[in-house]
């Protein structure tokens, strides 16, 4: 029996050390090296001061700014710590009512108010919008800006990343990337 727990014992210190430890070391090690960015949270610095991240969304609200999709993540949403949906059914009436008040506060003309604009993503940070919720804000931007039309909507253009690997998912923008760049105009 003594010699069964000794056996037993030696098999998790070794597993403990391989799987809590070698593993997690050797993980850690290779994506600093190989993903230095990625790994450790993709910030975004400027003038020596991290402004974001590229990989969570941030609340914009100012008219000459490309505005986020909704978040429901924490109280204020985006707030990285409750990272979540609104566990709301599509035919919850608050959902209905959320997205009816969204909407209506976005329509400005008789184009569509782009899906992503009025709706969450799933964890309530997602820092991206469709290049058509992108395109529905360019007129706003550009009147709040003083700015050419043309010339915001060039940077949205140049700010859409493409299908990764060509065809996963879908277009999109990244709006913390896209709000930089305008403010680093002349």
């Amino acid at each position: 029996m003594l010699n069964s727990l000794r056996q037993v014992g030696g098999f998790l210190l070794l597993m403990t050390l391989i799987t809590g430890v070698l593993y997690p070391a050797v993980v850690t090690g290779a994506a600093q090296l190989l993903f230095k960015h990625a790994a450790n949270g993709s910030l975004i610095e400027r003038e020596g001061k991290v402004v974001g991240s590229a990989l969570i969304g941030q609340n914009f609200s100012g008219e000459g700014y490309f505005h986020p999709r909704p978040s429901s993540a924490g109280k204020d949403g985006y707030d990285a710590a409750a990272s979540s949906g609104s566990n709301l059914g599509v035919a919850t009436k608050s959902l209905n009512e959320a997205i009816a008040q969204r909407v209506a506060a976005l329509r400005h003309d008789d184009r569509p108010v782009p899906a992503d604009l009025a709706m969450a993503s799933g964890s309530g940070l997602d820092p991206h919008l469709s290049p058509s919720a992108a395109a529905y804000q360019i007129d706003r931007v550009a009147n709040a800006r003083k700015l050419p039309r043309e010339r915001v909507e060039t940077l949205v253009k140049q700010h859409t990343e493409g299908r990764q690997l060509g065809f996963l998912g879908e277009p999109r923008v990244n709006v913390l990337a896209l709000n930089l760049a305008l403010d680093a105009l002349p």
